[in-house]
């Protein structure tokens, strides 16, 4: 009877136990998911006593966790902050102080340290600032997806182009998160809306129109919100690990600086940090509140540390743990740079901030007693002030022992991106070794960058008009601006305007001869107007200083074949196959620079394997067929000239 009972049982016994095996196994290790919201000032946020915005999410997640009050990031610029944020490390130490600049493979990553213990890792961007392929080359590493930007973006709009809406940036994430749930993961979500234009979509942009900032910060939490649903909906709310940090702040005209980058003011360096382990809130109040000064640079080793992950690594931040345990209130030193105005020709900065005050290097050094000034705006510096003394030595010595590095201009590729973002593409000769009192204090220069950035946001926007307004009232302030007079030059050169473009890409030149992107563009110019020797020497001087430029190689080969140089277009066919070995382009250009010079034989090995890959392309066919008039192959000529002809719809030859 048991033999039966079991024999019958059996099948049933097996599609359990089949089923069951065939279940992914759930880890019990906590989900990490850090959300950065680019651009947010910690005062304009509900939940740090700002009461003209809701954000409902950014609340929720508060009072089920932990709210640190003076939180400051070490830079006010988008990609150098994140780096911190994901490596614990001050911009001085990783090195990326810079646009395009690739993090060394010496750090390692958030994401490397949890990929290597078997998280599933992966990255949403909403800006291409953080692009691994452009403007953050290196970020990527350790992440098993990377939802970079379309390298040709099928849209001329702000949007997808160069930005992402935060829904759009969350649906990614979540979408991802369907198709891929084994446990753990690592999911970082980057969301940019705050940053400027400030464009909330409805109904934000009716809610907040009188502070659209703000709408795009309201905006920003319903899409945070729209995540923590989410993830509540798939039960992994409450076992996981949730950091929500902003990268840096924004100026609002506070110190006459509208926008961030250029200052290291407590406008655009305190940021909201909010964190909630896992488990079930202990609290049904506001959640826990941290007033001690911490840094961003503290996030990875507190998270490491929470997950229980050693590690031998260096970081220049240390565990919040004990903060969260309630058992430390020490404030922590918070250090600042900022090299983005040597991009203007302007020295850069560094700062230090205790709890009692803070100390800014600059040409005109300034002291603030955080106190009794928190907006900053009484300088107290006296050379034998004795709490400047302290902490000018605190900074000398973080100088002393980091390792210099250069202000690196971004890849020309890149460039049309950061001006997009309002950033200056174009960067100065100087570096960041150069000494600050040499360099003009950026006090005194903040309202050209105003003006510099709002001509770069109208360009984008296509209103020519309102952007040279901006530039032409930046000359009136600084008429050896190199920024503005490039800007202007690449204005009136896509007005059509040539003559008029060389001219200010000159003075451009004048002032900055280091430079690769003012010769480009002149270049360009030149070539446009027939003054091709001109043209090749600005375009010469630009591969000097640039040689990767593959666009400033195929002009210059056609400007040395109008000037009767075939063998110097040659060469410069091709360094651009090198760069783009796959080219079309540039291979048809080699082969007419080879017929040029009746180098018949060698344009033929070049043109027969086109003529297979490229059977639709007239022009292939064309050269095709003056390379078999040169080799005297009259009846092979016919052919492949007809054979151009009907590929560009025109009639055969009898």
């Amino acid at each position: 009877m048991r033999t039966l009972l079991f024999l019958m049982c059996f099948p049933l016994l097996m599609a359990t136990a089949w089923a069951l095996g065939s279940k992914p196994i759930q880890d019990s290790r906590p989900d990490v998911f850090l959300i950065t919201i680019d651009t947010l000032r910690a005062d304009h946020v509900h939940c740090y006593g700002y009461d003209r915005v809701e954000t409902p999410a950014l609340d929720s997640l508060a009072k089920d966790g932990a709210r640190f009050s003076a939180a400051f990031t070490p830079s006010p610029i988008t990609n150098t902050s994140h780096i911190s944020i994901l490596t614990g490390l001050l911009p001085s130490s990783h090195g990326v102080t810079d646009f395009a600049i690739p993090l060394p493979t010496t750090h390692t990553t958030w994401a490397e340290f949890l990929q290597q213990k078997g998280y599933h890792t992966a990255a949403f961007i909403g800006a291409v600032i953080l692009d691994t392929k452009t403007l953050a080359p290196g970020l990527g590493r350790g992440f098993d997806f990377y939802d970079n930007f379309p390298d040709h973006p099928q849209t001329k709009a702000r949007w997808n182009r160069v930005e992402r809406r935060g829904m759009d940036v969350v649906q990614h994430a979540e979408t991802w998160m369907i198709a891929h749930r084994a446990s753990p993961h690592f999911v970082w979500v980057h969301l940019y809306d705050p940053h400027d234009p400030y464009e909330p979509p409805p109904p934000y942009s009716h809610a907040y129109k009188d502070h659209l900032y703000d709408g795009e910060i309201a905006y920003a939490d319903s899409a945070l919100a729209n995540f923590i649903t989410f993830l509540k909906r798939q039960g992994r709310y409450e076992n996981s690990l949730i950091i929500v940090v902003g990268d840096h702040g924004e100026g609002l005209g506070e110190h006459n600086e509208d926008t961030h980058g250029i200052f290291l003011y407590d406008s655009t360096t305190h940021v909201p940090l909010i964190i909630k382990k896992p488990g079930k809130p202990t609290s049904t109040g506001p959640g826990q509140v941290i007033d001690a000064q911490v840094r961003t640079i503290d996030i990875l080793p507190t998270v490491l540390d929470l997950l229980t992950i050693a590690t031998d690594a260096h970081f220049d931040g240390d565990t919040l743990k004990t903060y969260l345990a309630g058992t430390d209130s020490a404030p922590r030193r918070a250090f600042g740079e900022t090299d983005y105005p040597l991009r203007f020709g302007w020295a850069p900065l560094r700062s230090v901030r205790d709890n009692d005050f803070k100390f800014i290097e600059a040409p005109r050094p300034e002291l603030y007693d955080l106190h009794t000034d928190p907006k900053e705006l009484t300088n107290l510096y006296q050379p034998d002030n004795a709490n400047m003394q302290k902490l000018r030595a605190e900074l000398n010595e973080l100088k002393s022992s980091s390792q210099p590095s250069a202000s690196t201009p971004a890849a020309a590729g890149s460039q049309q991106e950061l001006k997009a973002l309002g950033y200056v593409a174009g960067s100065e000769a100087t570096n960041a070794n150069s000494k600050a009192s040499s360099l003009p204090d950026p006090k005194d220069k903040v309202q050209e960058q105003n003006l510099l950035h709002a001509a770069m946001m109208a360009s984008d926007d296509n209103r020519s008009a309102d952007a040279r307004t901006a530039l032409e009232k930046v000359l009136q302030l600084d008429p050896k601006s190199p920024t503005a007079l490039l800007q202007l030059g690449e204005l009136e050169f896509q007005a059509g305007n040539y003559s008029k473009a060389a001219d200010y890409l000159a003075r451009t030149r004048a002032i900055r001869p280091d430079d690769a992107t003012a010769p480009y563009y002149q270049g360009l110019a030149l070539e446009k107007i027939g003054e091709y020797a001109g043209a090749r020497d600005a375009l010469e001087t630009s591969l000097k200083f640039t040689p990767g430029q593959f666009q400033a190689r195929l002009l210059l080969g056609e400007i040395y074949l109008r000037l009767k140089d075939p063998g110097a277009a040659q060469d410069q066919f091709e360094a651009a196959l090198l760069l783009q070995p796959r080219s079309v382009e540039a291979e048809l250009d080699l082969c007419r620079a080879l017929l040029a010079s009746k180098s018949y034989q060698d344009a033929l090995r070049e043109l027969e394997p086109l003529a297979k890959s490229q059977p639709l392309n007239a022009e292939v066919f064309q050269l095709l067929s003056e390379t078999y008039t040169g080799l005297g192959k009259k009846d092979d000529a016919e052919k492949a000239g007809n054979r151009a002809r009907l590929l560009a719809g025109k009639k055969p030859t009898p």
